[in-house]
């Protein structure tokens, strides 16, 4: 039997999944969260055999949660759903060690059959993603302006990265300019969406 903890912050997609999986004959459903940062206690408790984790999760994202897991509890498989097609995250979970990474509208025979694979130690990437990953470009930032670029996404002003880094207000400025612009983005915030959903942040 393959012991599954799911963490979803949408109640009803947590329950169809729980429901999906309980009627599986190999598959038991030993815990249900909505939060990102129950999961490492929840599972040191639990010892599940794969956990099926949302991404965006309130209190630790998905992916940030998946590289604690492995440390805390290495003998559970980690299995990714995403409502977003970003390469960018797909390669941040593979750096987290995640066994599988897989669509939210992935058909439920297939997601069945990604847990059991995951629980017998193989990989499953969504095919899409991974072409998409092979495909993109590499990140065109300096590591000076990601790095402004990071400052301000933390909510930094010019004024205040400058003073962190050392550098000028307008050095500054110019750096997030130049960043928007290799981005093709409309505005800095716009330039952090973009940064982020490639998994550069």
């Amino acid at each position: 039997m393959i012991r599954i903890l799911i963490a979803e912050d949408m109640v009803l997609l947590r329950r169809a999944l729980a429901e999906l999986m309980a009627l599986e004959p190999d598959m038991n459903v030993v815990a249900e969260l909505a939060r990102g940062d129950k999961i490492v206690p929840m599972a040191v408790e639990l010892n599940p055999d794969v956990a099926v984790l949302d991404i965006d999760l309130p209190g630790v994202d998905g992916i940030t949660a998946a590289a604690a897991l492995g440390e805390a509890v290495p003998g559970c498989r980690i299995l990714m759903l995403t409502g977003l097609r970003q390469p960018g995250t797909l390669r941040r979970a593979l750096a987290a060690r995640v066994s599988g990474f897989l669509l939210k509208d992935t058909e439920p025979a297939r997601l069945a059959q990604a847990i059991r694979d995951v629980s017998a130690g193989r990989r499953v990437i969504d095919p899409e993603l991974a072409l998409a990953a092979l495909e993109e470009t590499t990140q065109p930032l300096t590591p000076r302006e990601l790095e402004v670029l990071r400052l301000a996404a933390q909510g930094e002003d010019p004024v205040r990265i400058a003073n962190r880094l050392f550098l000028s207000p307008g050095t500054v400025r110019n750096y997030l300019s130049s960043t928007v612009i290799k981005l093709g983005a409309r505005n800095r915030m716009d330039a952090v969406r973009i940064a982020r959903e490639a998994g550069w942040l």
